[in-house]
């Protein structure tokens, strides 16, 4: 069964220690302490990168990612909020069994119409996946995301310009009580006046099922069909950032839309092109007198 709980009650970013300069570098769970002590594993860290550079990949459009930079919640648009989501696995798992699994064969686990175009290797600090999300109307939303930190425990998902949302996906795995938990929790704020718009008209509804669905799915491979998932959503920052509210140029679902629009004609440009030049090709080929 899955339990819904309700956004009211939460702490504000203040509160719960979200300082720029954390949200600016880690991600939810690793964040730096403000003594001395070193992150748990420096290598498990992506190095740091200005912009996103990615190739094509088969089976995605692959567009809306090369060039972004990455954007965390201090650089999203929207309310922000902190989603959680848990599964109960029971004894017989270990946490690093259940996150090596999840690590290796991450895109098995979404759910059906979505793409996610990953490294052959799996998950690794520094890798970026390339995204295709159904968003309805025959629409593949085209981003991707940003591997920020991967190790045995947990690893982490950051997002770039024109996604959804502005923030992090962290995955993790523990022992809680009488068995192993696994949980995927997002710290996110919608990256522009549109997102906040479609994630108020039912965005936050869709995302909750898509993070239950992607668990239920790592439940079943894991040999556990029935484990208990609850989802938990808390708005811990109920103020807008208009400062933030131009990154509607980068919005990936507007650019999507308009990309899958103008594919006939680009496919027609290019036939186009391929044909005029053959012809230049041939026009320009030497000719053999034969005897």
């Amino acid at each position: 069964m899955t339990d819904l709980a309700g956004p009211e009650g939460a702490a504000s970013a203040e509160q719960i220690g979200l300082s720029h300069r954390e949200a600016a570098a880690s991600p939810p769970g690793h964040a730096p302490s403000h003594g001395t002590t070193a992150p748990r594993d420096a290598q498990s860290w992506a190095a740091k990168v200005d912009r996103l550079a990615v190739g094509q990949r088969a089976g995605v459009r692959g567009t809306n990612v090369a060039g972004r930079r990455l954007t965390g919640p201090v650089q999203g648009f929207g309310k922000m909020w902190q989603k959680t989501y848990r599964m109960d696995v029971g004894d017989a798992i270990e946490p690093a069994a259940a996150i090596a699994l999840w690590r290796s064969n991450f895109p098995d686990f979404w759910p059906k119409g979505n793409r996610f175009a990953g490294a052959l290797t799996g998950i690794n600090p520094g890798d970026v996946a390339l995204l295709d999300l159904a968003v309805g109307g025959g629409v593949k939303l085209s981003t991707g995301v940003f591997v920020l930190y991967a190790d045995t425990e947990s690893f982490t998902l950051m997002t770039p310009q024109g996604h959804m949302f502005a923030g992090w996906i962290t995955f993790s795995a523990e022992n809680a009580g009488d068995g192993t938990v696994v949980q995927a929790q997002v710290l996110m704020r919608a990256s522009d006046p549109i997102y906040e718009i479609g994630m108020t008209l039912g965005g936050h509804r869709k995302e909750d099922k898509f993070w239950v669905a992607t668990l239920r799915a790592l439940g079943d491979r894991l040999g556990v069909p029935d484990a208990p998932i609850t989802a938990e959503n808390s708005c811990v920052d109920k103020k807008r950032q208009w400062r933030h509210a131009g990154s509607v140029w980068h919005n990936s679902m507007v650019r999507s839309v308009l990309q899958t629009i103008a594919a006939p004609v680009t496919a027609l440009v290019r036939v186009a092109r391929r044909g005029s030049s053959t012809t230049r090709e041939e026009q320009t080929a030497p000719v053999r007198n034969e005897r």
